[in-house]
């Protein structure tokens, strides 16, 4: 009997929210899901999951509420991309920084306080552990002395225990990731005015073997619990010459550009 096949299509981008969606409407169970985002410790969230139009193509949509002191403006486009336009009018948009500042131990142990199964355990924590490496290299420093920032925030926590859940209730064996298609430009975070792909995605990108390609967009399609994400679950690159297409689910990206960020999720039978 050949594997359980997972294809994901990241020609136009990933990240931790598009993939929960993708997931979902591919059909990974709802309320499994909710049950388990109900036993995160400290949750101050909620979950929002909907349908979205976008380019024409009905989407599901995933989405963590976070109350406004505990915000991480990981969708606020003016505070992403404001400085663009702040360097023609001089004005700057400033925001207080959120209550995302979690070491990876903290953040294993708020997945070890979740009520989830072993396997999406084990998945949620080796995406975080990918994201550590990542912003070690990134900063120069060790995996336990890093500070998680916007990806140590609740919403993306949340998203990456989301991920295992769904992940592990699809009863995934094999990922299919051929590339990671990111935009051009930059983007503002905690640490600051960077290039887009952003640090961490590089990092991950060479840590883990992911073939990168640019889009002829402007903006962010790869976040760091996106690349992370890929880089966890993939265990191939290579797609089979012919297969069949049993399921598709589409989830969809939450920034406002002229190109959307939609990712695309295949259960596939090989040929």
């Amino acid at each position: 009997m050949s594997k359980k096949t997972l294809y994901l299509d990241c020609s136009r981008g990933i990240s931790g929210d598009m993939t929960v969606a993708a997931l979902l409407d591919l059909g990974a169970d709802e309320t499994a899901l909710r049950q388990a985002l109900d036993t995160v410790p400290d949750g101050h969230f909620r979950i929002d999951i909907g349908r979205v139009e976008l380019d024409g193509r009905d989407c599901c949509d995933f989405d963590v509420k976070l109350p406004g002191e505990y915000d991480n403006h990981d969708h606020d486009m003016d505070y992403l991309f404001g400085h663009l336009n702040d360097q023609h009018s001089g004005q700057s948009h400033v925001h207080p920084e959120g209550h995302g500042h979690r070491t990876l131990e903290e953040v294993l142990e708020i997945i070890s306080r979740t009520e989830i199964t072993e396997g999406a355990h084990r998945i949620a924590c080796r995406i975080f552990d990918t994201l550590a490496e990542a912003e070690a290299e990134a900063h120069e420093t060790t995996k336990d002395q890093v500070h998680f920032h916007e990806v140590g925030a609740l919403d993306s926590i949340a998203d990456i225990i989301a991920v295992a859940v769904c992940i592990d209730n699809l009863e995934i064996e094999e990922c299919i990731i051929t590339e990671l298609c990111e935009g051009r430009g930059t983007v503002r975070c905690a640490h600051g005015i960077l290039d887009i792909p952003v640090p961490a995605v590089r990092a991950i990108s060479r840590q883990h073997g992911l073939a990168l390609h640019e889009l002829d967009a402007v903006g962010e399609y790869v976040t760091p619990t996106g690349a992370a994400v890929a880089a966890a679950l993939r265990t191939t690159d290579r797609l089979p010459d012919s297969y069949r297409v049993i399921r598709e689910g589409l989830g969809a990206g939450k920034r406002s550009y002229e190109k959307p960020g939609i990712l695309r999720a295949m259960l596939i039978e090989l040929l």
